[in-house]
């Protein structure tokens, strides 16, 4: 049976994943005014008891800030969100490079910490980064954290700044392609061409090793809980046919423990992403990726953990990036679909995904973390249209589909309608379909009509 818990008129905002708290009996949501989340807008964070629907403000925004895109961790009642500036100033606006990952405790509301520490000013502080943290999602056993992440400090370099954008249809936003090399100065009066790093979105992780404390060097340093450092590696350039890439996104933790290599040998920790590359034609596309870290994320590789002005950060050393998929020769190639995130199987033997079959319909696909070829899940005639969650078990998949909640068999594909077709105005909405931790419930938005107008509302179903 399904039932709507929140009925506020205001906007609610369910993050695609781990929205629920780790006794399945709370559900976290922002309150930024769109449906989509897109106007990033929201002053709390709060939280709706399954059973009562009592609503709990678990914390709410000041000095200006806006906070947004909450998630639960699997082990106690900390919730990560995004907070915005504080005081906000004409050079230091909300941007992707300009916020930062915070905590708070359920059992102390309005009391935050600061996640990820931020170094502005060199030089800069190992375990720091130095821009906007995007995204957070605890590991498994809580004591990782993923994002994605943008910089500041080459974002505002006089010879830096971003990749272009261009519209990715496939998956059904903006996102930058093709990269352009920073204007710089010719060489061919004996001046010397420095390269310079473009800010590029990139997943980093941060892990709970100790606090890192910045010294005061810029207004905007601050300290962190953890150790953060960047996880992938893009490159200003990348060469068409290759496996370079110039933007990773859409992180997700592999396993609830990691995964088993070929080897035998446990894989942890790990992150499953999408990351942007070209064709042999130079055109672009966007395949799964994964990454394996070390265990110590201190030590640095190839470069400085912490970057340097013209550059970004290193992954440490240790860290593997390799590429997944290979769908350069499909009919349709690539990962397509809407925005989602690819999503592991508890026991990190699948990592699910959505790519369009040859009939151009959207469809979930699995693949092992090894690599080989992809499996297809579902067969429908009805596009995969949100994104989606493993059960607790790793037998289902939950997924908006025809207007319907569904629910797919892992291993049969059979498809399973959990909620009626609704309206086309009241459709389950793309952007969450979230199994509770004790597989009993899935958590989604409808927008609903009021006296006022309409709205996000966070609904439950059970689940079969």
């Amino acid at each position: 049976m399904e039932r709507q818990l929140t009925h506020a008129p205001h906007g609610h905002v369910l993050t695609n994943a781990n929205v629920w708290s780790s006794d399945s009996q709370w559900i976290v949501y922002d309150v930024r005014s769109d449906p989509t989340g897109s106007q990033f807008d929201g002053t709390r964070i709060e939280r709706v008891n399954v059973r009562t629907g009592e609503v709990q403000t678990l914390y709410e925004s000041r000095r200006g800030a806006c906070c947004g895109v909450a998630t639960c961790s699997p082990i106690d009642d900390r919730v990560a969100f995004i907070l915005g500036p504080e005081d906000p100033t004409p050079d230091w606006q909300y941007a992707a490079y300009h916020r930062c990952g915070v905590i708070v405790d359920a059992n102390r509301p309005g009391v935050i910490e600061n996640l990820d520490a931020r170094d502005l000013a060199p030089p800069f502080t190992p375990g720091a980064l130095r821009g906007g943290s995007h995204v957070h999602f605890f590991s498994g056993d809580g004591q990782w954290v993923s994002f994605t992440y943008e910089d500041h400090v080459l974002a505002t370099h006089p010879c830096g700044g971003f990749s272009p954008k261009l519209r990715n249809a496939s998956l059904g936003e903006t996102r930058p392609r093709g990269a352009v090399s920073p204007k710089l100065p010719d060489s061919s009066f004996g001046e010397t061409r420095l390269h310079i790093d473009l800010n590029q979105r990139n997943v980093a992780v941060a892990a709970a090793y100790a606090s890192v404390n910045p010294p005061p060097t810029h207004p905007r340093n601050h300290a962190g809980q953890f150790f953060s450092v960047l996880a992938t590696k893009t490159v200003n350039e990348p060469q068409p046919g290759t496996d370079d890439i110039q933007r990773a996104y859409e992180d997700a933790w592999i396993g609830v423990h990691g995964y088993r290599r070929a080897n035998g040998h446990w894989q942890w920790p790990a992150l499953a992403f999408l990351g942007d590359l070209l064709d042999a034609a130079g055109k672009p596309f966007t395949e799964l990726f994964i990454v394996d870290l070390p265990e110590d994320v201190t030590r640095p590789g190839d470069g400085p953990l912490e970057g340097t002005p013209t550059t970004r950060p290193a992954p440490p050393a240790s860290t593997r990036q390799r590429r997944l998929t290979f769908t350069a020769d499909r009919k349709y190639p690539g990962v397509q679909g809407p925005r989602h995130w690819p999503r592991s199987s508890p026991d990190g033997s699948q990592i699910a995904f959505l790519m369009r079959d040859d009939a151009g319909v959207v469809q979930l696909w699995t693949i092992s973390p090894g690599g080989g070829p992809p499996r297809q899940i579902t067969g429908d005639p009805w596009d995969v249209e949100s994104a989606f969650t493993w059960s607790p078990w790793g037998n289902q998949i939950a997924y908006v589909g025809d207007r319907s909640v569904m629910t797919v068999d892992a291993a049969t594909g059979k498809s399973t309608r959990i909620t009626p077709p609704s309206p086309a105005e009241e459709r389950p909405r793309p952007e969450a379909c979230v199994f509770s931790p004790d597989g009993r419930h899935i958590a989604f938005c409808r927008e609903i009509a009021s006296p006022t107008g309409r709205f996000n509302q966070v609904c439950v179903v059970e689940s079969p």
